[in-house]
């Protein structure tokens, strides 16, 4: 049996094809931090580059100081001609020095380039009261003190400080990730051994559900998974073969521990682990039965909630003579004969009693039991909630268990006397009245909605209808009119 237990925790096709909301936030999550990440690195990129070009226009003057000194201009050499007339002030005498080796030009050598410096350009008659202009600049010899060195030297400004700080987003999101998978996995376990300690408990050899149940589990081989995995935390068992019924389903929900944005939220508000156990009553295997028994505001909400006991039960006052339920427990009947005949003294000893409800009725969140149940396609259903313990404790509620076996052969074997027949036959005769009521004024609903429809497309129709194609339509209703208003003739032959 252990086996087949850990046979079922195989995941179906169609969780794989279909993720669940919380698979689908985990994929989420993933895409949004790479997005971040790459959007962080593009945006770190971005910021580099400009300040490598900081201060450019600043130090724009002492750069081409440099690049004046590192590359000289190289001009042709300027044409000396003998001009008409005479100045005050005759050509620079370095120009002069250049121009008298080559008064006499031989056309067979060709003209040398000369390199000027600004110091050619410089007339200090021109600009006056300016600093003294350095003709000749010292020359680094220094071969590491080049201008190449100074701007590799050069810090670039305002750059965002290296080391962990720049790259914080990224080390969030990183640890994020690593958070939520190891949580997942961690989480399904947990998940997975509180479900296999439920079916360890109650549906292996010498089980509660394996002594009142010829067949567990989906199949009939002795290789069938006994719990079906619909999820990482939604776990179900089947057992059938019993009288009364037809089956029995038992949902297991437990919390998304996988998920690591459920468990924070768990924790800030928190949530039990349920177990939903459904049995599907045979047709002539339950009378007209509702009846519930739950918390105080539990039991509030589900007779305002719950539509077949707003129509037929009403909460019940304890009464006087006998002994009854915790007082933290309320129970909702059709009439006080049905709930005194399935408030039992043995149940009242092992669970709903007074002492017995603080030791071993702490897990019960709800019982309903109706045969008006109109949510599925079975109406005459026991439905039992009760909270799952941990998985080392889940042998606390034996005893809840074991009474789905006691309420199935109960309500089975139950029969209501002839005055609260009567009285019950009534209020569903009543309610079915109301119910067919409700469904022709529906039907009558649909029926003038469609004709409305079918009126405002004629109309529009007929706006799009030329002149003539109108006059044709009205001349063929008004005949159309003439010949009903005729009276009919009715023609025998005699022999």
């Amino acid at each position: 049996m252990a086996k087949r237990g850990l046979a079922g925790l195989v995941p179906t096709t169609m969780a794989v094809l279909f993720p669940r909301l919380d698979r689908l936030w985990w994929y989420l999550a993933l895409v949004s931090a790479i997005a971040l990440l790459g959007q962080e690195l593009a945006r770190s990129s971005a910021m580099a580059a400009p300040a490598e070009f900081e201060g450019f226009g600043e130090d724009s003057d002492e750069l081409e100081e440099d690049a004046s000194s590192v590359y000289p201009v190289i001009v042709p050499p300027p044409v000396v001609t003998q001009s008409g007339f005479e100045t005050d002030r005759g050509p620079p005498e370095e120009e002069i020095k250049h121009s008298k080796p080559s008064e006499t030009p031989n056309p067979s050598e060709t003209p040398k380039p000369t390199i000027k410096s600004h110091s050619d350009y410089w007339d200090e008659d021109e600009f006056e009261g300016l600093p003294p202009f350095e003709l000749n600049p010292p020359i680094n010899t220094n071969p590491s003190e080049t201008p190449e060195a100074n701007q590799g030297s050069k810090k670039p400004k305002n750059l965002p400080p290296a080391g962990p700080q720049s790259y914080y987003i990224e080390f969030f999101c990183v640890t994020f990730l690593i958070a939520f998978a190891v949580n997942y996995f961690l989480g399904r376990r947990q998940n997975e051994q509180i479900a296999l300690a439920w079916a360890a408990q109650f549906a292996t050899k010498d089980g509660i559900f394996e002594k009142n149940f010829s067949l567990l589990g989906t199949g009939d081989g002795n290789d069938t998974p006994l719990l079906l995995k619909e999820g990482q935390n939604v776990f179900k068992f089947y057992a059938s073969g019993r009288r009364y019924c037809q089956g029995l389903l038992a949902t297991m929900e437990l919390q998304s521990r996988h998920d690591l944005i459920s468990r924070m939220y768990n924790y800030i508000v928190p949530c039990k682990d349920e177990v939903n156990i459904e049995v599907y009553m045979n047709e002539d295997g339950m009378d007209a039965v509702v009846f519930a028994l739950a918390r105080k505001k539990a039991a509030k909400s589900m007779h305002k909630e719950t539509r077949d006991l707003q129509q037929y039960a009403s909460l019940l006052t304890p009464p006087s003579n006998r002994k009854w339920l915790s007082e933290e427990l309320v129970a909702i009947a059709e009439s006080r004969e049905v709930a005194l005949d399935l408030v039992t003294d043995t149940v009242l000893d092992q669970v709903f009693g007074e002492k017995a409800f603080a030791k071993y009725g702490r897990g019960l969140i709800s019982l309903h039991f109706t045969d008006q149940y109109l949510s599925g396609s079975h109406r005459k259903m026991l439905r039992f909630k009760f909270a799952l313990p941990s998985a080392s404790n889940m042998a606390d509620m034996t005893r809840l268990i074991a009474i789905v076996p006691y309420y199935i052969d109960l309500v089975g074997r139950y029969k209501l006397s002839t005055q609260v027949r009567a009285k019950a036959d009534s209020a569903r005769t009543k309610v079915n009245q109301e119910l067919f009521k409700e469904q022709q004024v529906a039907r009558q609903e649909a029926i003038q909605r469609k004709k409305e429809e079918r009126r405002k497309n004629l109309d529009e129709t007929d706006t799009k209808l030329s002149a003539e194609a109108i006059r044709r339509k009205e001349e063929k209703d008004r005949q159309r009119q003439l010949k009903k208003s005729m009276p009919k003739i009715k023609m025998t032959r005699v022999h």
